[in-house]
C-alpha cells in the first residue's frame, strides 16, 4: 500500500486528502472518508489503511478546505456549523469530493462508497439525502440534524451505526430519520448498539460528561456490520 497525500477542488476552495489503495488491486472499489467535526486526521487516515486491507481503495476527506483542524469544543463547533447550517454548500462539497475520487488512476467508478464518522456520519447521511447514486453510504455515530434543503429520492443504500446512548442524537431525530428513508422508499438500515455512546468508534474517547467514549465492542462489531454492507453493495453492482 502507498498512500499519498492529494489536493482537489470544490470550486474555488482547494481541499487536502490522503489516498491509498492495495497495490495489487486493479480498477478497485473506492471508499471516501468523512471525517469527525475536527477535521481530516490521522484518525481518518487511519480507516483507509484499514479499508485497504478489506482489498478498497480509500480517500479520506477534507470536508473544511485548507486541510483544517480544529483544536476545541468551541473551534470544532464553528468548523461544522456552515455545513450544518447550508446543506446545499454540505452536499456540494461532499459530491466534488467523490467526482475526484472517480478520476483516480486504479479506482473503478462504478464502485464508489462514503462512510463517515460523527459529523462525518451526517456528511454520509445528507450526500444520500442530495440523490446523488453511490453504491452505500455508512454513517458512524453519526449527527442526525435534519435537513432544510429539499428531500430528493436516495439513490444509494443506507447503513446507519448509532449508539444508544448518544445524547447528541434525540429519539425523534432518529424517527425522523427513519421516515424521511421510508418515504423515500430507500434501503437503509439502522443498528442500534447498547451502553453504546458518541464517538464509540474512538479509542481516544473517553469524556463521559460529554458522552463520548469509546466502546470496544460497538467498534468491532459496527465496522464488521460496515464490511459486510461494502461487499454486498459492491457484489450487486451493474446487477
Amino acid at each position: 500500500m502507498s498512500g499519498r497525500i492529494v489536493n482537489y477542488y470544490d470550486q474555488s476552495t482547494e481541499c487536502e486528502g490522503y489516498f491509498s489503495m492495495p497495490e495489487s488491486s486493479n480498477s478497485a472499489p473506492l471508499v471516501l472518508v468523512a471525517h469527525t467535526w475536527k477535521g481530516r486526521s490521522e484518525f481518518e487516515d487511519g480507516k483507509v489503511i484499514a479499508l485497504n486491507n478489506l482489498g478498497y481503495a480509500a480517500l479520506s476527506i477534507d470536508i473544511f478546505g485548507g486541510g483544517i483542524n480544529g483544536s476545541s469544543t468551541e473551534e470544532n463547533q464553528a468548523l461544522i456549523e456552515p455545513f450544518v447550517q447550508d446543506r446545499k454548500l454540505f452536499r456540494q462539497r461532499l459530491i466534488s469530493a467523490v467526482e475526484f475520487g472517480k478520476t483516480i488512476d486504479g479506482v473503478d467508478p462504478s464502485k464508489i462508497a462514503f462512510i463517515g464518522f460523527c459529523f462525518g456520519g451526517l456528511a454520509a447521511i445528507e450526500l444520500a439525502r442530495s440523490g446523488y447514486q453511490l453504491s452505500g453510504c455508512v454513517s458512524f455515530h453519526g449527527l442526525l440534524n435534519q435537513s432544510d434543503e429539499p428531500f430528493q429520492k436516495v439513490n444509494t443504500k443506507l447503513l446507519v451505526l448509532h449508539g444508544d446512548k448518544d445524547p447528541m442524537v434525540s429519539f425523534d431525530q432518529i424517527l425522523a430519520l427513519q421516515n424521511e428513508m421510508t418515504e423515500s422508499k430507500a434501503d437503509w438500515q439502522f443498528i442500534s448498539y447498547g451502553n453504546t455512546y458518541h464517538a464509540f468508534t474512538n479509542p481516544m474517547a473517553n469524556d463521559i460528561e460529554m458522552g463520548t467514549v469509546y466502546n470496544h465492542d460497538s467498534d468491532k462489531r459496527s465496522w464488521a456490520a460496515m464490511s459486510n454492507f461494502l461487499e454486498e453493495v459492491f457484489s450487486n453492482v451493474n446487477k
